[in-house]
């Protein structure tokens, strides 16, 4: 192997004060999707919207994010991320007032599908620039998992403000509290922030748009049905529909001239591995939150505020994950190595979990630390494998392919571990349990409240237990699976090493990463 006589500069005080101002839109996005926690009591009572507007104005969020992510990553490579940062900057400011001041349910659901829109903006544009800004490996690495930190925190700290400022203020605070960010980012970005496109792509693929949502929102809201509301034809189909779109959106990819996706991003050496292990980071950081969230609430029978609270104490360990794990890939220590041990430790935030009984909340709270930290080191190592490997002028569609991996691992973990978590559930709770008992924990406590004394006492607690015998078994399933991520993820990744070279990666032989 031979020394680059070119070695990639290394970013200054500009470069590292760009990456701070970037954080912040970040930061609400991310907080964005658990924003309305505990504004929608108060949205309820304000706006009377339907039960459907009502789920449209939670969902529709994630939904549009999810589905234009690909979209506006291969856009921002086209006509410059700078360019698009700013664009999604400006119409989340907008639609956050418009949210803010919004007289109806509807013109809430339409504020929240245009903040979608920016936000699919936001994500890939922040994480493509970093790869811009910071190119030598080193610092890169840090900053990926500064990235990668504000963007598990930021959802953790959604709901905690979104309680907080409805306790004190009225409902629309929550979207107000973006517009400094979006202000300031809208006029330190041009100062900051250099502009980066890759010039000669071709034509921009329209077709593939439509294609590309059409193969992500079925499967994500399918996947999502399938976890709260269990097994049902229709959702099965709208997850099968998905997939369908998605072969003929992979069929348009590989015979378009000009694709949305290119697929010689996946011929880069350590590319795909780093997709599919941040999928599986992704499965294991959102199946424990589908069960510790409501353990919180019904089991311990917090308020919502007070659960908010306590769920933000496992994010304060956050910080230092990240920055650990690099270290240690800096030190030498091969990332394939670091990688495995991520999965191997957030395996044992499972195993904790499987040891909470029905009063455990600081043993709870241990593992879901443990667990975080595991996965903010897997995911920030390995997108800093997947944008090392992919080349520089393919940063954007590089991320919004991490992004949107991101939100299937998350769908798929609430669909496969719900399921498993409901079928003890109701395999535990007494045959002789009223109905709507034997469908959820919500439903029993519902139930209990109104049987007199000890009747009530004693299906309630029997309820609890059964809803923690299946958060035991989702959790002794995943840490299985999280072993067998680590074992796959050290084999897969030692095979692989990215060195930089003039903005593109090159694939060595066989070693430690």
């Amino acid at each position: 192997m031979t020394t680059n006589p070119n070695p990639p500069a290394r970013a200054g005080r500009r470069e590292w004060t760009a990456l701070g101002v970037l954080m912040l839109p970040l930061l609400l996005v991310s907080m964005d999707v658990s924003v309305l926690y505990f504004a929608i009591p108060a949205i309820s009572a304000d706006l009377e919207p339907s039960a459907t507007q009502q789920l449209w104005i939670f969902d529709i969020y994630g939904f549009v994010l999810a589905g234009l992510l690909m979209t506006m990553g291969s856009l921002g490579d086209r006509i410059g991320r700078r360019r698009l940062l700013l664009f999604g900057a400006a119409a989340f400011g907008a639609a956050s007032l418009v949210a803010a001041y919004a007289d109806s349910a509807e013109t809430l659901i339409a504020a929240r599908a245009v903040l979608g829109i920016g936000g699919a903006t936001l994500m890939p544009s922040t994480m493509a620039l970093v790869r811009t800004m910071f190119t030598d490996p080193g610092q890169r690495t840090k900053a990926i998992g500064v990235w990668s930190g504000v963007m598990t925190a930021g959802i953790a700290l959604g709901s905690v403000m979104s309680g907080v400022l409805v306790e004190h203020f009225w409902w629309g605070s929550v979207f107000l509290v973006n517009l400094p960010a979006m202000v300031l980012l809208l006029v330190l970005g041009p100062v900051l922030l250099p502009e980066s496109r890759s010039p000669g792509q071709g034509r921009f693929d329209w077709l593939s748009v439509p294609l590309s949502m059409a193969a992500v929102l079925p499967v994500i809201y399918g996947l999502k049905e399938l976890a709260s509301q269990g097994w049902n034809v229709r959702y099965v189909l709208s997850v099968t529909v998905g997939l369908l779109f998605a072969a003929l959106f992979v069929h348009r990819q590989r015979t378009a001239v000009s694709p949305l996706i290119s697929p010689a991003l996946f011929r880069s050496r350590g590319f795909t591995p780093a997709v599919v292990l941040n999928l599986v980071a992704a499965f294991g950081m959102m199946g424990s939150a589908y069960f510790t969230t409501q353990y919180i609430q019904s089991v311990l029978d917090k308020s919502p505020l007070e659960a908010a609270l306590w769920s933000l104490l496992p994010s304060v360990p956050i910080g230092l994950a990240a920055p650990v794990s690099a270290q240690l890939v800096q030190r030498g220590v091969p990332r394939a190595y670091v990688v495995g041990a991520g999965f191997a430790i957030t395996a044992v935030g499972y195993v904790l979990l499987a040891l909470v009984g029905t009063d455990s909340l600081w043993l709870l709270l241990a593992a879901c630390a443990v667990l975080a930290c595991g996965v903010v080191a897997v995911m920030s190592q390995v997108a800093d494998l997947a944008l090392s490997a992919a080349p520089v002028e393919k940063a954007g569609a590089a991320s919004s392919l991490l992004e949107t991996g991101t939100e299937f691992g998350g769908a798929l973990s609430m669909a496969f571990l719900g399921s498993i978590g409901t079928a003890v559930y109701r395999h535990e709770i007494p045959a002789s349990a009223p109905g709507p008992a034997r469908e959820t924990l919500g439903g029993a406590l519902a139930v209990a409240d109104r049987l007199p004394g000890r009747a009530g006492d004693a299906l309630a607690a029997a309820a609890r237990e059964a809803f923690t015998s299946g958060m035991h078994a989702a959790a002794v399933t995943s840490a299985v699976l999280l072993v067998g991520a680590a074992v796959a993820a050290t084999v897969t990744l030692r095979r692989v090493r990215v060195r930089e070279n003039a903005g593109r990666a090159d694939q060595l032989s066989p070693s430690g990463v």
